[in-house]
């Protein structure tokens, strides 16, 4: 099923009748195929989850979450930089939450969590879903179809998508014993990290960053202590840095992603591997803007690209550029 905790599915079941159906689902699945892999809708709440599991959980391998930091489903609001930014804790707190209902319920380490939908925003789509057949010459039905192509406007999508997206790998990969798939969603158009029009591609911030991800890390994430000063933005606060630390197989390299959240400022960084202090130049790729505000287009495909450089730490002190993400490539430090 389809988010079937929420009334808006046809499929829509309260928990005490969806926890029974996923059990009898599951087995009769389980039983034509052993090796198949089983997923059920999950909220971060006790009340439907731990139901779930207890009834179901023996024969499910993942819990399955959907999450729009930034509902625009029915109104299409472009935030500021710094209104989407503040979200980007919210991966990292969603994920901690669904993992203390996992070991609650016991299956934590036998359940693994899969985002198969997430998005910084939410896809605009006002006046739906409904669950009767629509007639498509209906002039409303008409208005309402046509406002979807608000997702298209490439203005939206800025160096906040990037860096929100790269604080949800960081999340993910922070938590990867408990996070077993991620799926952003969509993944072309609307609001995915492709836009693909007549005349060819357009790669939106959030994909420079997926694509940063998934090619300039190592294969093991290495646990990290990481502190940082507060960004503040009205009543709300975020630490200014986040970052990860991956090593390949051998602990010949390191790689760290590291994110100056910041609009403006460059941030000075400390890193320190193995107690010892970065110093010398390393090689570093940058992904930023004119401003937090960047965005690419039709017109400009190239305004925001990943750009290889050094980076220069003195005794462990560098500079982060202003909202960027930066992954810097170390070779083994060991003495």
């Amino acid at each position: 099923g389809n988010e079937n905790w929420g009334r808006h599915e046809i499929g829509y079941k309260p928990i005490e009748q969806w926890a029974p159906l996923v059990r009898e689902a599951a087995q009769a699945m389980k039983a034509a195929d052993p090796d198949i892999q089983l997923t059920a809708a999950a909220l971060p709440t006790r009340e439907w989850t731990l139901p779930l599991l207890n009834q179901a959980g023996r024969y499910l391998d993942y819990l399955s979450i959907h999450s729009y930091w930034l509902p625009l489903w029915q109104k299409n609001e472009t935030p500021d930089y710094m209104t989407c930014i503040m979200k980007s804790e919210g991966p990292e707190e969603l994920i901690a939450g669904y993992v203390r209902i996992l070991e609650e319920s016991g299956y934590r380490g036998r359940i693994k969590i899969a985002f198969d939908e997430w998005n910084l925003r939410g896809w605009h789509h006002p006046g739906f879903p409904r669950k009767t057949v629509q007639d498509y010459s209906d002039p409303e039905v008409i208005r309402l179809v046509a406002a979807r192509e608000k997702n298209l406007i490439a203005s939206q999508y800025t160096m906040a998508d990037a860096l929100f997206s790269a604080s949800f790998f960081n999340a993910c990969l922070r938590h990867a014993e408990d996070v077993g798939m991620a799926n952003i969603a969509p993944l072309v158009n609307t609001r995915g990290p492709l836009y693909v029009h007549p005349r060819g591609i357009v790669r939106r911030t959030h994909f420079h960053a997926m694509a940063m991800y998934a090619n300039l890390l190592g294969s093991r994430v290495v646990e990290a202590d990481v502190e940082a000063a507060p960004l503040v933005h009205g009543d709300r606060f975020i630490p200014v840095v986040d970052a990860i630390v991956t090593t390949d197989d051998a602990h010949a390299t390191w790689s760290l992603a590291l994110v100056n959240r910041h609009p403006s400022r460059d941030v000075a960084c400390t890193v320190t591997i193995q107690d010892v202090p970065l110093d010398g130049r390393y090689r570093a790729t940058i992904l930023s803007g004119d401003s937090a505000d960047s965005y690419n287009d039709i017109e400009h495909p190239n305004r925001v690209v990943p750009e290889r450089t050094q980076l220069r730490f003195t005794e462990g002190l560098g500079q982060l550029p202003p909202h960027s993400l930066t992954i810097i490539t170390v070779p083994s430090l060991r003495r």
